[in-house]
């Protein structure tokens, strides 16, 4: 091999490494991030679903009212569990957690973020047995029932913004 092939060897090989570590880093305009897609998973929970369950209703009816539920353990055939999340660009912005349990086929409490106003109400006193208050960790809107319409603006939005239009 010639020492100038092997100089372009080394001259590719080189060039092949700078592009590769360039790739690690890439630089970013100021404001201009990378889209993040909106995630929503699981039952949507909402105050007014909650407002219409009732101790001793049955499977079928609380079936009806909240729908089926996502986690069903067949080690716990009396609990159903409604999770729900949504990731709005990368954070999440919801989350709520409701715990039905059962006694045979009749509803027996509701516990997790989202309770019946009346209970709610009731365990501020502190009269409501199986209440649970909603935790420090779930939304305004999480506690509202309302699932919240208002969008962040993009990047052509801000632009428009800064302008004044």
């Amino acid at each position: 091999m010639s020492v100038a092939r092997r100089i372009r060897s080394a001259i590719a090989a080189a060039g092949v490494c700078l592009l590769l570590a360039a790739c690690q880093q890439v630089p970013m305009l100021p404001g201009l991030k990378p889209y993040r897609m909106n995630i929503q998973q699981g039952n949507v929970v909402t105050q007014d679903m909650v407002a219409k369950l009732k101790p001793g209703m049955t499977r079928q009816q609380v079936r009806f009212v909240m729908g089926t539920p996502p986690i069903a353990d067949t080690f716990h055939q009396d609990r159903w569990d409604y999770v729900y999340y949504l990731n709005k660009g990368g954070k999440v912005v919801e989350h709520r957690r409701i715990v039905l349990l059962f006694d045979g086929d009749t509803l027996k409490r509701i516990e997790g973020d989202v309770v019946p106003l009346a209970a709610a109400d009731a365990s501020q006193t502190g009269n409501a047995p199986g209440a649970t208050q909603p935790t420090q960790g779930s939304s305004a809107e999480a506690k509202s029932g309302d699932s919240g319409n208002a969008e962040e603006k993009g990047f052509f939005g801000r632009i428009l913004e800064s302008i004044g239009l």
